[in-house]
């Protein structure tokens, strides 16, 4: 089995006119053999790999150098997965997905509310992991440029909603003038409820908002996203509950300001 390349490879040949450039996904985990099989095996799906064996190296290369997503081992020595998450949402909302164990269920909990996009638990298939990366990576598209990649002169209007802004077209959110960095699922799931203020979103339509590619998630995945929404929100702004929640049956967005304490 080849060795994983090193966390200074360049992660593929710049392609040539007329070529389509290949996605890049940094892989983040300290054991050698799954940065081989798992980097193998989606260089055969089209993708290019960039791999970094410790949280601290593949930090600063992402930062420096960001790829279109990345994928985090929770268990790493030194700075594992959790904390290197952590580190990276302060500056950067790059999608992300944590691998986990099975018996690792609060990590999982806890990486989403810390803004990771997705999770997948070990051991998992190839195709699966493929297609999770494919239906975050054409979220964020979405989110980029709208739906059908508009000309400059068709973007999408900016959504304005009381104090709330947000600017599909360039993936960006202003609470009271002053920025909130989001994550693509958390922008989605924020959007779905402004668009329609005051109407109760049920878990269900969020999860269809943020995870329209048959990707099985569960009801704590959105308390988790919301939770993190407010979190966010809350750091520009202590006072703000505009999220509400319908006990039993779901969140919405309020206008008025006057969302309800949870």
């Amino acid at each position: 089995m080849p060795e994983p390349s090193s966390p200074s490879s360049p992660a593929g040949p710049t392609p040539e006119a007329g070529e389509t450039r290949r996605h890049s996904i940094a892989l983040v985990d300290d054991d050698r053999n799954i940065l081989t099989t798992v980097s193998i095996g989606l260089q055969a799906e089209g993708f290019a790999t960039r791999v970094y064996t410790d949280g601290e190296t593949a930090l600063k290369a992402i930062l420096d150098n960001p790829p279109d997503l990345a994928i985090f081992d929770v268990k790493m020595p030194r700075m594992d997965g959790l904390e290197l998450l952590r580190h990276l949402r302060e500056k950067s909302s790059l999608p992300v997905i944590f691998l986990t164990s099975k018996d690792e269920e609060p990590d999982e909990a806890l990486g989403l509310a810390m803004g990771a996009d997705d999770y997948i638990t070990k051991p998992f298939s190839q195709r699966l992991l493929a297609a999770r990366i494919r239906a975050i990576l054409r979220r964020s598209e979405l989110v980029r440029t709208g739906p059908e990649q508009p000309s400059q002169e068709h973007l999408p209007d900016p959504v304005v909603r009381g104090r709330l802004r947000l600017d599909p077209a360039r993936h960006q959110v202003e609470w009271d003038g002053r920025p909130v960095s989001l994550t693509v699922t958390e922008f989605l799931i924020l959007e779905a409820m402004a668009l329609r203020p005051g109407v109760v979103k049920s878990r269900n339509q969020l999860m269809d908002a943020a995870y329209n590619d048959d990707i099985y998630v569960d009801d704590r995945t959105i308390d988790s996203h919301i939770k993190r929404l407010r979190r966010k929100f809350r750091t520009v702004d202590p006072y703000f509950n505009a999220i509400d929640t319908l006990y039993g049956a779901g969140y919405s967005y309020s206008d008025d300001h006057s969302g309800i304490e949870t």
